[in-house]
Order: structure tokens, then C-alpha cells, then sequence
């Protein structure tokens, strides 16, 4: 049996339980939502591609009952698309659609950056916050990053933008980015960039912001951030310049 949650211990709106035995059966379950939600922004699936359960749970190495519960809530998130008598697939947009994702992400972040600005970062934040560029720097000290570093510089972007977030205390627009992250290909926890001027770039902006939030500058640091975000639109309108994402109709074009 689920157990139900007491009404005095959360009052907000829960989602629907998944249909689990038992607390570890859920553990595992979220361990597969959580596999399984890297590996499509990790790009191991092609945009528009069906999704099968009987495949994933082979390469996930789990029974069908978790998989079929986190392709469920992945849907439910937006990171895939569900057709009756045809299931699920990666969620497939078009250039322009993709590029104004990521506008929408720019105000977000931007406004998330401004109330960090406003509120302060506590010393735990700020720790950590400094502790990434350190990271950061030392990373990029070497003049050019190997594929190995990827991972590494990728979680001082995770964890610099979760800083701010965390900083800014509103979990509305907390969960609005995270939908905007979920849209493969939109997300820079994805780090899509090949070139070593790209990563500097985005760290030197992460350098620019903490110097706005320490400051108590909401203003620049909104500016800053969004300029940030804006730098990653640049850098996938010259990945994709020449070819077309699935969603694209032969008329598309980036904006």
C-alpha cells in the first residue's frame, strides 16, 4: 500500500503517486526518471526518436514497470511527447521554436539573477558559488579543455546557475527554468560547446555575476544574466548554421 501523505506535513499540490509496491520500488523509480532524463540531454537520443520500453529497460538494466513510470513523468515534464498507439518519443523542435526557448530561459534566469541580487547569498551559497569558479579557473587555466573535462566544467555550470537559483527563492520561476532546461538541446547542462572560446566566455560571465550579487546590484546582474543566456543562442545558431533540426519545415530559418 501507498502510504498518504499527512496534510500537515506538505500542503501543496501533489502529483499523481506512481503506482510503485513499496518505498524502494519508488527510490528506483526516480533513480530511472533521473538515468534516463541525462541520457536525452546528454543527446543519446536523436530528437523526434521513439522510445521503447523493452530497449530501455535492457539498457538500463531494470524491469519495464520504473521505465514505463519514468517515461510517464517525462512526458508530464515536457522532455518527451506522447502519441496514443504510438507511445513516446523525444520532443522534437523546429530551429525557431528552440532559439525562443532559450529567450524565454534568458528573462527567467535574468529575473532569478535580480532577486539573488536583491536578497543576498547566504555564506553556504556563497561558498559554493566561489568554490565553482575556483574550479572554473583552474579548468581553464590550461589554455583548452580535453573531452575528459567536460563533465568537470559542466558541473561548475550546474553549479553556479543552481547558486543563483537557490538564491533567488521563488520556486515558481525555479520550476519554469527547469522546464526550459528539460527541452533537449536548450539546456546548458547539456554543455554543447566544442570550442575552448565558448567556455571561457560563459565563465567569465559567471564571474561578472557574482560580482553583481555580492554588490547588491539586482539591476546589472539581471542584464548580466541575460546576456549570458543570450551568448548560448549565438553559439547554437553557428553549431546548427547548415543544418535543420527535425521540427524544421524546408522554409524554416533561425531567427
Amino acid at each position: 500500500m501507498i502510504k498518504k501523505v499527512s496534510a500537515t506535513t506538505d500542503r501543496r499540490p501533489q502529483p499523481a503517486p506512481l503506482q510503485l509496491a513499496d518505498p524502494a520500488g519508488m527510490t528506483r523509480a526516480q533513480s530511472v526518471t533521473d538515468r534516463l532524463r541525462e541520457a536525452i540531454l546528454a543527446g543519446q537520443f536523436s530528437p523526434a526518436e521513439k522510445l521503447q520500453e523493452v530497449p530501455l529497460a535492457k539498457m538500463l538494466d531494470v524491469s519495464r514497470t520504473p521505465i514505463r513510470a519514468a517515461l510517464h513523468r517525462l512526458a508530464a515534464e515536457g522532455m518527451l511527447e506522447y502519441a496514443p498507439n504510438r507511445g513516446y518519443s523525444v520532443r522534437s523542435l523546429a530551429t525557431a521554436e528552440l532559439l525562443e526557448v532559450i529567450d524565454i530561459r534568458g528573462v527567467l534566469e535574468g529575473l532569478a539573477a535580480r532577486f539573488a541580487a536583491e536578497r543576498g547569498l547566504t555564506p553556504e551559497l556563497e561558498a559554493s558559488y566561489r568554490q565553482a569558479l575556483a574550479d572554473g579557473d583552474k579548468l581553464l587555466a590550461k589554455g583548452m579543455l580535453l573531452q575528459k573535462d567536460k563533465p568537470l566544467f559542466r558541473d561548475v555550470n550546474v553549479r553556479i546557475h543552481d547558486a543563483i537559483a537557490q538564491a533567488a527563492g521563488n520556486r515558481m520561476i525555479d520550476d519554469m527554468i527547469r522546464q526550459c532546461h528539460n527541452v533537449p538541446m536548450s539546456s546548458d547542462r547539456n554543455i554543447l560547446w566544442d570550442e575552448y572560446r565558448w567556455k571561457l566566455r560563459s565563465h567569465d560571465d559567471h564571474h561578472r555575476l557574482f560580482e553583481a550579487i555580492i554588490a547588491r546590484e539586482p539591476w546589472r546582474a539581471e542584464q548580466l544574466m541575460r546576456e549570458h543566456v543570450h551568448s548560448i543562442k549565438s553559439q547554437l545558431r553557428e553549431q546548427l548554421a547548415g543544418r535543420a533540426l527535425p521540427g524544421d519545415t524546408p522554409a524554416a530559418e533561425a531567427r
